[in-house]
Order: C-alpha cells, then sequence, then structure tokens
C-alpha cells in the first residue's frame, strides 16, 4: 500500500473481512469440486 506508512495496521474489522472473505471463496472451491465430483459420478 503506497499511500500508508509500513507500520501502519490494518483496521481490525477490516482484517476480520478480510478473513472472512477467504474463508468463503475456500468454502465455495471446495463445494464447486464436491458438486463436480457428484455430476461425474452420477
Amino acid at each position: 500500500m503506497l499511500w500508508s506508512d509500513p507500520d501502519d495496521e490494518p483496521p481490525e474489522d477490516l482484517r476480520e473481512a478480510q478473513n472472512m472473505l477467504r474463508r468463503l471463496g475456500f468454502l465455495m472451491a471446495v463445494a464447486m469440486i464436491l458438486a463436480m465430483i457428484a455430476i461425474g459420478l452420477r
């Protein structure tokens, strides 16, 4: 991030939102793979 100093920490809620988004993306990927396997086996 060019507009802030390196010692700046992102706000707590922003970090929580990023973690939640990462978890959601991971869950979505797993669900997609499981759906593909289910469709392939059927």
